[in-house]
């Protein structure tokens, strides 16, 4: 039995990396996917191909999860066409990095309104779709936020101040919606990434040194992969995870066990 089945999930940021992984990932535990994108319309046409490929019914929506009458056109629109939704995961975010005495107003609020502020738009909208799918409480009912953080919702990284908050405030945002929400069977939860390959940062391990000092960092030795991140996604969504909201699972090789200290420091 597919974990999945029957599901409709909608994956923000699905064109390409860990987002792309989740959608397939879904799609093959026979979940239907709604793909988002902003970018890169060609990679999500790739994508629908894929999961199309399976026999699951994907569609793609174009949004910018910041602005607030898009998310909203886009929760709308995934309701006309899919006529429910189960599954929200928040995974669109960007990266503006600076060091902290050069951040502009404009730097810190490009990666806010994406990370943290775009999180509670879906967010939202999903809840108020949940809510109305299940006026009454009951515990027939069973609905899944997740939410991609990041290690540095824990671990502070210089210059992206402005990351680190929004992945930690992303991260009490889950919590604060697990709290409320958790009466209504709509649970919620965050995968926080370590070091993960992907096409953004593929550079730094195609290079010797940056590899090294990256593997450093890591006390499981390697690198993570999307799909690592997608099939705690799956669990978490699956009523496998029935009994789990409010969570952060680090999926990082052990990233925050801080590896400088594996030899007493």
């Amino acid at each position: 039995m597919k974990k999945l089945k029957d599901k409709v999930v909608l994956v923000t940021g699905a064109a390409s990396g860990i987002g792309k992984a989740i959608a397939l990932q879904m799609a093959d535990e026979g979940a239907q996917v709604a793909a988002n994108y902003l970018n890169k319309s060609d990679k999500v046409d790739e994508l629908l191909e894929s999961i199309s490929s399976k026999g699951v019914n994907a569609e793609k929506f174009h949004a910018d999860i910041s602005k607030q009458e898009q998310v909203v056109h886009m929760f709308d629109e995934v309701i006309k066409r899919f006529g429910r939704l189960d599954i929200l995961v928040n995974n669109a975010g960007r990266q503006k990095d600076s060091p902290f005495q050069d951040m502009t107003l404009e730097d810190w609020n490009a990666v806010i309104q994406v990370d943290l502020t775009g999180h509670f738009l879906c967010a939202r909208e999903a809840v108020r779709i949940f809510m109305k799918q299940n006026p009454e409480k009951s515990d027939e009912f069973h609905k899944s936020l997740i939410f991609i953080t990041s290690v540095h919702q824990n671990i502070p990284w210089a210059g992206r101040a402005n990351y680190n908050a929004a992945k930690a405030g992303a991260a009490m945002l889950m919590k604060t919606i697990a709290q409320e929400m958790a009466p209504h069977k709509i649970r919620a939860n965050a995968i926080a990434p370590g070091a993960v390959k992907t096409a953004i940062n593929i550079e730094n391990f195609q290079d010797p040194n940056e590899k090294e000092k990256i593997l450093r960092k890591i006390p499981y030795g390697r690198a993570g992969k999307v799909l690592d991140i997608a099939r705690a996604a799956v669990w978490l969504a699956s009523d496998e995870a029935d009994y789990i909201t409010g969570e952060t699972l680090f999926v990082d090789g052990g990233m925050e066990l801080y590896a400088d200290f594996i030899d007493g420091g």
